[in-house]
C-alpha cells in the first residue's frame, strides 16, 4: 500500500477509537440513565465519516469486518481492544467507566453496557472474534469480567502493517520469485493455474500435487502458479508439521486466517517425507483436508490424497533441447564459440536450470582466476561436480585412478571394455541423431556383467572405465541395499537410479549373485517379492542413461533369464603366469625403491592380481621399516601372510626357486 493510503488509514482508525472512546466516556457519565448513553455522537460521527471519505482503498478495519462478518457490535469490541493498545490513557477510561470494580482494561460487561446493538453471542467460541482469534480472552472468576485484548496480529493488519503471523514463522517461509521457467514447466504451470481459476465457487477448490525427483523445479511451477493467480507463495516441510492434535489445529486456524489476511497459498514440502511416520502421515491428512485457500503439495513420488480433490502433475527435468537452451543463453558470455561444449554436456550431464546457472557461475569464477584453461576440462568436472548423486548411505564413490595400462587382461577381454566404453560416448549419436532411441527407453540403458573369482581386476576394470570416460564411479553393495521388508529393496533401488541419473555416474552393483541368483519357485510372499526386486532392478538398468556394472564371482549363479537382459557379459580369467609376470612388473610404482626382483619367480606365485597387490604392498611396508629397497625377502615374507589369509599352503613349487 502506499503512503496514501497508510496515512488515511491511520486516520480512519484514529476517528473510529475516538468514537469508541467518546461512548465510554459517555457511559460514565450517564451511567444511571443508559437512554442517554447515544447522545452527543454526531460531531464523531461526522470526522469517521470523514475519514472514511478520505480513504482511496478500503481501510483495514473495513477489510476485516467483511473479510470476517463482523457486527457492528462486534467491530466495536475489536475497536474497544485496539484503543487499549493505541492510547496511552485508555486504561483510565476503562476503569473509569467501570469504577465498582477498578478494572483499567477492556472486559465483555463494559462492551455490553457501553457499546450500541449488544448481543451476548460475539464472545461465543463459534463466533467470529474467538474463532478467528481476533482478541483473547484472559482469566478471571465470570467472563463479563475477564480482560480482552486484541490479537497482535490483528492489532498490526489494522494499523496497516502486513507480516507473516509470527507463530507461523517457525514452521512457514515464504518463498521468492521463481526462475525462468522452461517452456515444458511453463506449460505445467498454466494448466495448474487454469485448474484453480475454473473450479466452480460452489465445488471444493482441490490441491495441487507436483512429484517428482527434483524439488527446485517443483518449486519454481509453484512460485509460477501464485504469481499468475497473485498470491504470495509459503512453504512447510512435513517435518515441521505439528503432530500433537492441539498444536495441529491451532497452527489450521493460524493459516486459515493468514489466507483471508493476506491472499497466500501453501506448499507443503512432502520430498523428504518417511513414509513410515504413521503419526506425521496422520497429522498431513489432517492438514490438507482442513486447509482453506490454495494448497499445493511436493513429493518424490505420487501421493494418494483422499481427504480433497487433488490434480497431480509428473514433473521432470527439462528436456534435453530446453537443457541445451538454458547452458547457451547462461555460456553466451563466457564462450563466444561454443565449440559443440553443449552437446556434449547435455548429453552426459540430466541438470535442471539451477544446477546449470550454478555450473557456469562456478565455471566464471575459474576462468576469472585463469583464463587460459581449457573450457570444456571446465565445464565437464564442475558438471561432474553439480551432478554429483547423494548416495552417501547406499553406495561409496571410488576416485578412479587406474588406466588400460595397468589392467593386466587377455585381449578379447581388453576390446570387450573398449566396447563398453564405445557404447558409452556414443550414445546420444546412436540413441537420438541415428534413431534408435526413438521408440522407446526399453532396453536402451548400457549394463555390463563382470563375472570371476576375487582379485581378477573387476573393480579394477570398472575403474578404468570411469577413468577413461571421466565419469564417477559409485560401488553398490547389494547385500546392503537389499532389506528383508517387502518393498524396501525397491525403495532403495529407485533411490540409487533416481539420484544417478542426474549425471549418467557409472554404478557398480557388487556381489550381484546377492540378488540375481537363480529364479526361486514362489512358495510364499516372499519369494514372489524377491522375484519382483530383480525385475525392478533389470528394468530401472534397462533405462538408466548411464553404465551399471554388475559383479559376480561365479557368473553360473546367474539366472540365465537375467543374463539376456545384459548387454555385456564379460568373463575375468584367473591370471596365468605371463600375465601374472606382467602384473608383478606392473604392481610397484616408479617410486619404489626396489632390488633384485624377478618377475617370472614371483609370477609363480599362484594368486590372482588383487592378492598380488596386497602381497607387493606388505612387501613395501616390510622394506620401509627395515629403511631397505624391497626385495623377494620382502615378498617372501608378505607372500606367507597372504597364504596365510587365504588359508593355503605356500609351496616349494612356488617359492623354491627364489633362494
Amino acid at each position: 500500500m502506499g503512503n496514501q493510503w497508510y496515512d488515511a488509514n491511520q486516520q480512519y482508525l484514529s476517528a473510529s477509537i475516538a468514537l469508541i472512546r467518546h461512548l465510554l466516556e459517555q457511559y460514565s457519565v450517564n451511567s444511571l440513565n443508559p437512554a442517554d448513553k447515544l447522545s452527543n455522537n454526531d460531531k464523531y460521527e461526522q470526522a469517521l465519516q470523514k475519514a472514511a471519505e478520505a480513504m482511496p482503498a478500503p481501510s483495514a478495519l473495513e477489510r476485516i469486518c467483511q473479510i470476517f462478518d463482523l457486527s457492528a457490535f462486534e467491530r466495536d469490541v475489536l475497536l474497544l481492544c485496539a484503543a487499549m493498545e493505541l492510547s496511552n490513557d485508555f486504561a483510565s477510561v476503562c476503569s473509569a467507566a467501570q469504577p465498582e470494580g477498578q478494572k483499567a482494561y477492556p472486559t465483555l460487561g463494559l462492551a455490553l453496557a457501553a457499546l450500541p446493538n449488544p448481543h451476548w453471542d460475539a464472545i461465543a467460541p463459534y463466533a467470529p472474534l474467538r474463532r478467528w482469534r481476533l482478541i483473547q480472552i484472559g482469566e478471571g472468576h465470570a467472563l463479563t469480567l475477564c480482560p480482552l485484548r486484541i490479537d497482535e496480529r490483528i492489532l498490526h493488519y489494522l494499523v496497516g502493517i502486513q507480516y507473516l503471523d509470527e507463530r507461523l514463522s517457525g514452521m512457514i517461509e515464504p518463498l521468492q520469485s521463481s526462475n525462468d521457467l522452461v517452456p515444458s514447466h511453463q506449460t505445467v504451470a498454466e494448466k495448474a493455474a487454469a485448474v484453480l481459476l475454473h473450479t466452480p465457487t460452489t465445488g471444493e477448490l482441490p490441491s495441487i500435487q507436483f512429484y517428482g525427483i527434483e524439488y527446485a523445479n517443483k518449486r519454481d511451477i509453484a512460485v509460477t502458479v501464485c504469481e499468475m493467480l497473485g498470491l504470495q507463495l509459503n512453504t512447510i516441510s512435513a517435518q515441521v508439521v505439528p503432530v500433537i492434535p492441539n498444536e495441529l489445529d491451532n497452527f489450521i486456524r493460524l493459516w486459515n486466517r493468514e489466507i483471508l489476511l493476506n491472499a497466500s497459498a501453501l506448499l507443503i514440502n512432502c520430498d523428504e517425507l518417511d513414509t513410515s511416520d504413521v503419526a506425521r502421515l496422520r497429522a498431513i491428512a489432517h492438514l490438507i483436508e482442513r486447509l482453506n485457500g490454495v494448497l499445493m503439495i511436493t513429493s518424490r513420488e505420487r501421493m494418494t490424497v483422499k481427504q480433497r480433490p487433488t490434480v497431480s502433475f509428473d514433473i521432470h527435468k527439462p528436456t534435453l533441447e530446453e537443457q541445451g537452451a538454458v547452458w547457451r543463453e547462461a555460456l553466451s558470455d563466457l564462450v563466444p564459440q561454443l565449440n559443440g561444449s553443449v552437446n556434449t554436456l547435455v548429453n552426459q550431464f540430466n541438470l535442471n536450470t539451477v544446477s546449470i546457472q550454478a555450473a557456469c557461475a562456478e565455471v566464471a569464477g575459474h576462468l576469472s582466476q585463469k583464463p587460459e584453461n581449457d573450457i570444456n576440462n571446465i565445464l565437464w568436472d564442475v558438471c561432474r561436480i553439480q551432478a554429483r548423486p547423494r548416495l552417501d548411505e547406499l553406495a561409496q564413490r571410488i576416485e578412479p585412478a587406474a588406466g588400460w595400462e595397468d589392467l593386466v587382461l587377455p585381449p578379447l577381454q581388453k576390446q570387450i571394455l573398449h566396447e563398453v566404453a564405445a557404447h558409452v560416448r556414443q550414445r546420444s549419436t546412436v540413441y537420438e541423431s541415428w534413431g534408435f532411441g526413438g521408440k522407446s527407453a526399453r532396453g536402451l540403458g548400457i549394463t555390463a556383467l563382470f563375472a570371476g573369482a576375487s582379485g581378477t581386476g573387476k573393480t579394477l576394470a570398472a575403474e578404468v572405465l570411469a577413468n577413461e570416460l571421466r565419469l564417477d564411479l559409485y560401488r553398490i553393495d547389494l547385500s546392503s541395499v537389499i532389506s528383508k521388508y517387502i518393498g524396501e529393496t525397491e525403495k532403495n533401488l529407485r533411490q540409487v537410479f533416481d539420484t544417478a541419473e542426474e549425471g549418467g555416474v557409472i554404478l557398480l552393483f557388487d556381489e550381484a549373485d546377492a540378488l540375481f541368483g537363480k529364479r526361486s519357485e514362489v512358495k510364499d510372499s516372499r519369494d514372489r517379492h524377491a522375484n519382483i526386486e530383480v525385475s525392478y532392478l533389470l528394468q530401472r538398468m534397462e533405462a538408466y542413461p548411464g553404465l551399471a556394472v554388475l559383479t559376480t564371482n561365479l557368473k553360473s549363479s546367474i539366472d540365465t533369464a537375467f543374463l539376456r537382459r545384459i548387454r555385456f557379459v564379460l568373463q575375468f580369467p584367473f591370471p596365468d603366469a605371463i600375465q601374472r609376470a606382467e602384473i608383478w612388473r606392473r604392481v610397484f610404482p616408479t617410486s619404489t625403491p626396489t632390488q633384485g626382483l624377478d618377475a617370472m619367480k614371483l609370477a609363480k606365485l599362484n594368486v590372482a592380481g588383487g592378492n598380488i597387490r596386497n602381497i607387493a604392498l606388505n612387501a613395501a611396508f616390510l622394506a620401509a621399516d627395515a629403511r631397505e629397497s624391497v626385495q623377494m625377502k620382502h615378498l617372501l615374507r608378505a607372500a606367507q601372510s597372504e597364504y596365510s589369509k587365504l588359508e593355503k599352503p605356500l609351496t616349494d613349487a612356488e617359492v623354491g626357486s627364489w633362494t
